[in-house]
């Protein structure tokens, strides 16, 4: 049974309403006048960061991936829970503590509770978190509200966090200390869009966090929705970083376009909606269904992968 098998067989027994039918990264709840919105994420060692990353940069990430799926809803946090799996390594606790701190701090939100537990010595480390927030009003983005003629935005830069991801791992190296450091941070520190998520909640058809591949993710919008989305590759937004140590050709784009971990906000919304922040325009919403890709006019082979899929 892969994941998606297991998420189908969840279905079957998710009844209450805020679940969403589990189609969304969030459930959400009446609360007062506003929704609560709840997400929970979790990081794995080996699978989600390196065994020699740095533990202060996994908890600030653990924070904000699941701040980003808050982001995505326009709400504004309201406090974490935290499960923490020790391995027996004082000094490794320490640093992912300070991390966590570091965290909370930037982003104004206060830890709650959670548990921990040991994993015993020579295990993978594993995490995970609940983040609660709010979102005010009655307009709260989904994935399931594009229509055909919808234009599709990205917030930000796509692909360098895969970029630092290949510094981090080896696979890649820039003489540049400025190049490696702007890579490396977007890898290892990304940045939840938790502004932009308010500013544009109440405008969009759909809005999602771009967490596993700008095709991946792009798809899902296009699966809940029932619209085809085209996606033109030459015109998803790449950092002069990504340019010089990757390259802008379509095999670089390609990479962009399924390496993860972005972390920025992809959202449809009618052409002519006036949106308060500036975007970038990588595609359109069509009649039929899943997604398609070009470039510069010319039609492309979706890649065999979309984006980061969880086995």
């Amino acid at each position: 049974m892969n994941e998606r098998d297991f998420i189908e067989r969840l279905k079957t027994i998710v009844t209450h309403p805020a679940a969403r039918g589990l189609l969304d990264d969030t459930a959400m709840m009446p609360f007062g006048r506003h929704k609560l919105v709840m997400t929970h994420d979790m990081m794995v060692e080996g699978v989600h960061f390196l065994p020699d990353a740095d533990p202060a940069d996994v908890a600030w990430k653990l924070v904000a991936v699941n701040l980003s799926d808050l982001a995505a809803k326009g709400a504004k946090p309201l406090g974490l829970l935290l499960g923490y799996g020790r391995a027996n390594d004082d000094d490794w606790d320490r640093a992912f503590v300070e991390g966590l701190k570091q965290a909370i701090e930037r982003f104004a939100v206060p830890l709650l509770g959670g548990d921990t537990v040991s994993m015993g010595h020579g295990n993978a480390r594993a995490f995970g978190l609940t983040a609660i927030g709010e979102a005010k009003g009655h307009i709260v983005p989904s994935r399931c509200n594009a229509q055909a003629g919808h234009a599709v935005y990205v917030t930000g830069t796509i692909g360098d966090a895969w970029a630092g991801l290949q510094i981090a791992s080896g696979a890649l190296n820039s003489p540049d200390m400025d190049i490696t450091a702007t890579l490396l941070t977007a890898h290892n520190r990304p940045t939840p869009q938790l502004e932009n998520g308010r500013a544009l909640s109440s405008l969009v058809s759909t809005m999602m966090d771009v967490s596993d591949g700008l095709l991946l993710d792009a798809s899902r919008i296009a699966d809940a929705s029932g619209v085809r989305i085209e996606i033109d590759l030459a015109e998803i937004p790449l950092s002069p970083a990504f340019k010089q140590l990757i390259g802008e050709n379509d095999i670089a784009r390609m990479s962009a376009a399924t390496g993860g971990d972005d972390y920025q906000l992809l959202l449809t919304a009618s052409p002519e909606t006036v949106l308060p922040i500036a975007l970038t325009c990588v595609g359109i919403c069509r009649p039929g269904s899943g997604i398609g890709l070009h470039s510069h006019g010319e039609r492309k082979n979706l890649p065999e992968n979309l984006g980061f899929v969880h086995s």
